[in-house]
């Protein structure tokens, strides 16, 4: 099936390949997913709240909310894609000559750029999808209280695709050889984790206080 069309996949068709013994969509494909599904959820709430008179009073902040949803949303539409053509770009590199000293250098070169690059695509994942948690933590006080509980998903799924797609991180970053770049990437993994699990805590207090 080719990949580059994923989103004219039907649900079915994107799970039946995920199922299947093809490495892609992996991880960090279904963590971007599920990330998008959290910031439609978002989304949902916010357009039902827009354009209701209950509502009229916080409808330019909700309006705010849902126009950054949209466009978190379709970043993380672009990262799913993104982490398939980042394993495909890893392939190839494997595939580089190495029976020369040379040929061994240029590939070794190569692989480097193509693991920082491929854990950058599920660290901006994991970042897009914290996005989602701080947008579902502003709609929970005045978002439509007969869509409320839909904030509550966006905020559980928001974290558990962040720390999802923080496993593709964590499976490249021992073959990266620049100790900086590896301690700057642990540093953002850890500072995520902590503010995510008290921002996904707080907005599901919220959400069950106004059900």
């Amino acid at each position: 099936m080719d990949m580059s069309k994923i989103w004219e996949w039907t649900t079915d068709e994107f799970l039946t390949v995920s199922a299947s013994s093809s490495p892609t969509p992996g991880g960090g494909s279904v963590s971007a997913y599920v990330g998008a599904l959290a910031a439609s959820m978002t989304c949902m709430v916010a357009n039902l709240t827009v354009g209701k008179e209950k509502y009229k009073d916080v409808e330019p902040q909700v309006k705010e909310i849902l126009a950054e949803a949209e466009e978190v949303l379709g970043l993380l539409k672009t990262g799913l894609s993104q982490d398939i053509a980042e394993f495909s770009n890893f392939m190839d590199v494997l595939k580089l000559p190495k029976g020369t000293d040379e040929e061994k250098a240029v590939r070794a070169e190569k692989m480097q750029e193509v693991l920082v690059s491929a854990t950058n695509t599920p660290l901006g994942i994991s970042q897009n999808c914290f996005r989602v948690l701080q947008l579902a933590q502003k709609l929970a006080p005045i978002g439509n209280k007969g869509a409320i509980s839909d904030v509550g998903v966006s905020a559980y799924l928001a974290e558990s695709a962040l720390k999802s797609a923080m496993l593709s991180v964590d499976i490249n970053l021992p073959g990266i050889k620049d100790t900086e770049y590896q301690e700057r990437v642990k540093a953002e993994r850890a500072r995520l984790f902590e503010q995510a699990a008290i921002i996904c805590a707080e907005t599901v207090a919220v959400v069950q206080s106004r059900m």
